[in-house]
């Protein structure tokens, strides 16, 4: 754990001269890992069923204002959780914080907001979630992660079931379908931003989530207000649903998402969201009778497959490096 997270650094002890033991180190290195993976492990169901929540909400309001409203709405609690928790309350690394901001909540949020829109929850949900293939070749180029041959087979695999799902020969969704990829792309870019600030120093989680959504935000509330995007119609469903993809989908995801980045490299945290898609697509059969057609469900099951595949590298990769860990302890 690191020192803003309110636990002991185990490199404290080596600066002041007090080397850790070995074993400490390796406990704090598996509580790190193990907090990474329950983080994993919540966000998968509350970002999969946000796909459905969102679009129960767009129709009750235009995908600009949903989107402003969304990231609007989460300042108040994100700057209230500073407050109660004494963290600082200026920007950490303001650079840092704009490009972040740009990409994981203007890019990520106002793009996959407008493909839900113009498109199927389930798809959208499918094509955004592409991401970790993005990741993973970002990753392969600014930090240095190798990609090896199951990896690229399985990207391979993934191009081609991309291919399917959006169905390039048709023009029915293909708009909201390249909106969905690029919103991917996006959020790949983002935390790829977030693993270089956390090679180049330590910083505070919450402070950084609070302030990437203030810089993020405000493009999207100045586009809706430029284009003169109407207001919601307020009903039950509406306010409960901006309630879910503001509180769980916003707030408490992007939280653990970023600490789920801290503890685990690039691409495990990346292939850490495989379960998401599914469950976007089987909510948005279950409640809103979207049911993929052959293309798309062949697409689907590719990407899947791929998914599979690079989430038992994953596995792989990680027993690998455990072991290691624990060998040199002894």
């Amino acid at each position: 754990m690191t020192p803003a997270s309110g636990e002991p650094d185990p490199a404290a002890g080596a600066a002041s001269g007090a080397p850790a033991p070995a074993g400490s180190v390796g406990h704090a290195a598996r509580r790190t890992r193990d907090l990474g993976v329950l983080s994993l492990a919540i966000i998968a169901p509350v970002w999969g069923y946000s796909w459905v929540a969102s679009k129960v909400a767009l129709g009750y309001c235009p995908a600009l204002t949903f989107a402003a409203l969304r990231g609007a709405l989460s300042l108040p609690f994100l700057f209230a959780a500073l407050v109660v928790t004494r963290r600082p309350l200026r920007p950490p690394i303001l650079g840092y914080a704009v490009v972040l901001g740009l990409l994981q909540t203007t890019g990520f949020i106002g793009l996959s907001v407008v493909a839900v829109a113009e498109g199927g929850a389930g798809k959208v949900a499918v094509l955004t979630y592409t991401m970790p293939f993005w990741l993973l070749l970002l990753a392969r180029g600014f930090l240095g992660e190798r990609l090896g041959r199951t990896r690229t087979v399985a990207v391979g695999l993934a191009l081609a079931g991309l291919v399917l799902v959006i169905v390039p020969w048709r023009l029915h969704d293909l708009r909201s379908s390249i909106l969905a990829v690029a919103g991917g792309v996006a959020w790949a870019a983002g935390s790829l931003v977030v693993k270089l600030l956390q090679r180049a120093r330590d910083v505070d989680l919450l402070s950084l989530t609070t302030w990437q959504m203030v810089i993020g935000t405000a493009p999207l509330v100045a586009v809706a207000l430029i284009v003169g995007s109407a207001g919601p119609r307020w009903t039950l469903a509406f306010a409960a649903s901006l309630s879910y993809t503001v509180l769980l989908a916003n707030v408490l995801a992007w939280v653990l998402w970023l600490a789920a980045l801290r503890a685990l490299s690039a691409s495990v945290a990346g292939l850490g969201t495989l379960a998401v898609p599914a469950i976007g697509v089987l909510a948005a059969w279950a409640q809103l009778g979207e049911r993929p057609g052959g293309f798309e469900a062949v697409g689907m099951v590719l990407i899947a497959g791929a998914l599979a595949v690079l989430g038992a590298a994953g596995l792989a990769e990680s027993r690998a490096t455990a072991l290691g860990s624990a060998a040199r302890s002894r």
